[in-house]
Formats: C-alpha cells, sequence, structure tokens
C-alpha cells in the first residue's frame, strides 16, 4: 500500500532531473512550443473526464439532467470556499519560499510558475484520485504506474521549459496520494461508482483550467476550485438520498 505513489514521488524527480539537464540545450522557441503542446493535451484530457457527466451510475444516482448541476455547484461553492482559504495564494507563497529555500538564483516567476502548474496537473484528474483509491484498498497500483509514467515524461517537458520548480510538484502529490490512500485503506470500500464519476467530471474542469494557465490564455485560480473534489462526492450523495 502507497508504493504506487512512491513510484509517481520518483517519477516526477527523475522526470524533472532529466528536463533541466536538457532545458539549457533547448532553444526557446522548443521549450515554449513542447509546453503549448503538454497545454493542448491537457486539454484533451479534461474534455474526456467532462465524458463521465454521462456515467450510467452518475446519472441514476442525480438524474441524467443533474449531473452537471452537482458539478457546476461544487465549482460555485468550492471556488468561494477555496478563495476565502486563499489556496492559490498561499501555494504561489510556498512555491516562493521552496524557491528561495532551493536556490538564491534562477528565474523566480518562472520557477512558482513550474511548481504550480505541475502541482495542479498532477494532482488533479481521476488517475490521481482512483489510482490512489485503488492502491488504498489493496487491488495493486496499476493506474498510478500509468499515472507515473506520464508524469514522468511530462516533468521532463516541464522542467525543459520552466525548471526545478517541476521537481517540487512531487510533494503535493505525494501528500495528496498518500491522504487518499490512506482514506481508501479506511472508508474506500464506501466510494460508489458515481461518487467517484462527481470527482472525475469536476476534475475535467479544473484540467481545462489547467490546460488554460499552461497555454497561458488567462490564468485560471484553478487551486481556489480544488475544494470542488471533496464537495462534488458529497452533493452527489446528498442527492442521491433526497430523491
Amino acid at each position: 500500500m502507497s508504493l504506487g505513489t512512491i513510484i509517481n514521488v520518483f517519477s516526477i524527480l527523475i522526470g524533472a532531473g532529466i528536463g533541466v539537464a536538457l532545458g539549457h540545450r533547448l532553444p526557446a522557441n522548443i521549450s515554449r512550443t513542447l509546453t503549448d503542446a503538454l497545454g493542448l493535451v491537457v486539454l484533451v484530457i479534461g474534455g474526456l473526464n467532462l465524458m463521465a457527466l454521462t456515467d450510467s451510475s452518475f446519472a441514476a444516482a442525480v438524474s441524467s439532467a443533474g449531473t452537471l448541476l452537482v458539478v457546476l455547484a461544487s465549482l460555485v461553492l468550492g471556488s468561494v470556499l477555496g478563495s476565502m482559504l486563499r489556496i492559490e495564494q498561499r501555494l504561489s507563497h510556498f512555491g516562493t519560499w521552496l524557491q528561495l529555500k532551493a536556490s538564491r538564483g534562477g528565474d523566480k516567476e518562472k520557477f512558482i510558475e513550474g511548481f504550480v502548474n505541475a502541482s495542479l496537473l498532477f494532482t488533479i484528474g481521476p488517475m490521481a484520485v482512483l489510482g490512489a483509491l485503488q492502491d488504498g484498498l489493496g487491488q495493486g497500483f496499476d493506474v498510478l504506474a500509468l499515472k507515473s509514467t506520464l508524469d514522468g515524461l511530462t516533468s521532463v517537458a516541464f522542467a525543459a521549459a520552466l525548471g526545478w520548480g517541476v521537481a517540487f510538484a512531487a510533494i503535493p502529490v505525494g501528500i495528496w496520494q498518500g491522504l487518499l490512500t490512506l482514506l481508501a485503506a479506511s472508508a474506500g470500500a464506501l466510494m460508489s461508482d458515481a461518487l467517484v464519476a462527481s470527482i472525475t467530471a469536476t476534475g475535467g474542469v479544473l484540467l481545462l483550467g489547467t490546460g488554460l494557465r499552461v497555454l497561458q490564455i488567462r490564468m485560471v485560480s484553478v487551486a481556489d476550485m480544488l475544494p470542488a473534489l471533496v464537495l462534488a462526492p458529497l452533493i452527489t450523495w446528498a442527492v442521491a438520498s433526497f430523491i
């Protein structure tokens, strides 16, 4: 148990190390193109996750029309809660603190951008949630092994463009997936397919916001929306119990 998260953390560290080593050898236009390519892929993954809105168990729990309303309510309430907690600001401040501790030189803004964007990308999404739940339930770590491979490759490209900040994204990944694994070990069996689908669909919207950040189209405050991932299954359960 938790071996999948450990592998995931090391894959990010190794990938970031390779990316930083390659970064000095890559022209700026190639680094920017790689980042743009990753941003587009994140948008695609986010769009695919939104297919969970049509999940049969999710629709049966809250009705076919209610799936989108659950996600919308989760995002609205989650955004308010996250803004009140200033999650985005705290994450940026943490990135600044890490940059000061890790290196006195370098591009501060690029370090923070790499840390925040990579942290959001690696922690949001069904693979992080489902993989950690699977690992905690003792069903193996196949999903996290696949996620580790993808995160490692992504870290190479991200770190080549943004530097060492990407490596420190391993910290929130370890904490988030570790907590989910522990939760699954104690109560994971209570997570129905409908609840998981609600997390997946909500995560899809957050991934779309992350993609916009990576592409530098708009710096969506995705971190402030993170409480929506917790509220989505709670709202789904409440609605399903009511109807």
